[in-house]
């Protein structure tokens, strides 16, 4: 059984994968306007909702944070890389690859820019990587239940097998060649985050075709994997939605009916 809690997560999960849901248990009492949407929402859903104190709820989400609201459900079904090479409808993929990022709230927030941006799927290894349990969702704030992650038992084969469907491997690190606004993310591209603090393992950046970085203009050497995460996947997006803005343009000019001479 699966365990979600806090409003933004349970209210996905209810809208996403209500048939996953036993039941949904919120905080007992007065009910705030958001409490009461997601018991509506539970209601028009045929979803069993049952109330409990904020100690009984602290207890079922072993979490102090669980915002009034606590889902219980089947295990998600994860998905395998080939899910995401051969998805359909993207003519140019953007993926994310987690070379073991271990902290549910980094997997969470990265999750959750990966949605914001776009990226077509996730993939992230078995061992050595943050579960997509409880915390994490919280932390995605409802990203989990729409983000596409595929959980493989080899990262490094894995990228192999990417390279081979002509996508570009992408490794960020401090110590890249190039920055990372200068690589042209226009493209076939996976992006490759590694472990907080450590960053790539050494087989990951043999794999990757290019390694770029972050310029840092203080002492710092590096940002946090979840915000140096959210500062690339946005500039691929926005060099990505750039590409396409002319020729939706253009497309544009050419449906307006064109008016001719003495109208």
């Amino acid at each position: 059984m699966e365990i979600l809690f806090g409003l933004h997560p349970v209210t996905e999960a209810v809208r996403v994968r209500a048939g996953d849901l036993d039941h949904v248990t919120v905080l007992a009492g007065p009910a705030n306007p958001r409490v009461a949407a997601l018991v509506e929402l539970c209601r028009k859903a045929r979803i069993r909702v049952s109330h409990a104190t904020r100690e009984e709820l602290q207890r079922m989400s072993r979490s102090e944070n669980h915002g009034g609201a606590v889902a219980f459900l089947k295990r998600r079904k994860t998905l395998t890389i080939e899910d995401l090479i051969h998805s359909e409808g993207k003519s140019k993929r953007f993926l994310l690859a987690l070379d073991g990022v271990e902290d549910p709230h980094n997997m969470g927030a990265l999750l959750r820019t990966a949605d914001g941006a776009g990226v077509d799927g996730v993939v992230v290894p078995e061992r050595r990587s943050a579960p997509l349990d409880g915390a994490a969702a919280k932390a995605s704030a409802g990203a989990t239940e729409h983000v596409r992650v595929a959980k493989v038992t080899n990262l490094v084969r894995s990228l192999e097998e990417l390279k081979k469907q002509n996508i570009w491997i992408v490794g960020l690190d401090e110590r890249g060649s190039m920055d990372y606004d200068q690589f042209d993310f226009d493209t076939n591209v996976c992006l490759v985050m590694g472990r907080e603090g450590a960053g790539l393992h050494d087989l990951t950046k043999k794999t990757c075709d290019f390694l770029l970085r972050i310029p840092m203009a203080g002492a710092v050497p590096s940002l946090n994997v979840s915000v140096a995460g959210a500062v690339v996947m946005y500039e691929a997006a926005r060099q990505r939605r750039a590409r396409l803005r002319p020729a939706a343009e253009e497309a544009k000019k050419a449906s307006k009916p064109r008016k001719g001479l003495g109208s």
